[in-house]
């Protein structure tokens, strides 16, 4: 699956793409497209939360339940060329800083219903500046 890399303008396809398409379904909260109100996550409204034990854990099962959704029309997961297997927290501090590590098993050709997995791969995703960020 290819795509079109939201800052470059350039070609994107693989894991990259993967990543890039988690980090929109993370970043968009409920109701902000207008033709797919139902996309999106609840990452958005968690933000900016004190860092307690129970906003944390509500940002994890966000993280997890935006993925596992399944689309209507398709019937796939929200991001079917991955899968979640495991969040472990990075850094979280007093100052409202939270980095988390998102690992899980990559199948390159799930959203054709080939659900083999081609490896484990992670995503670090960190409070930056402009919110949540890829690293």
């Amino acid at each position: 699956m290819s795509g079109v890399d939201r800052h470059t303008g350039r070609l994107l396809d693989g894991w990259p793409h993967v990543v890039q398409s988690v980090m929109v379904i993370f970043t968009t909260g409920f109701g902000e497209r207008m033709l797919r109100r139902w996309f999106g996550s609840s990452v958005p409204q968690l933000l900016g939360n004190s860092l307690t034990e129970t906003t944390v854990v509500s940002f994890f099962a966000a993280i997890v339940t935006s993925l596992e959704v399944r689309e209507r029309e398709t019937g796939l997961p929200r991001e079917p060329r991955f899968k979640i297997t495991k969040i472990t927290p990075k850094k979280v501090d007093r100052s409202g800083s939270l980095k988390i590590e998102i690992s899980g098993i990559y199948m390159p050709r799930g959203h054709l219903g080939d659900f083999t997995g081609e490896d484990l791969r992670s995503i670090t995703i960190a409070q930056g500046s402009n919110g949540l960020a890829a690293t």
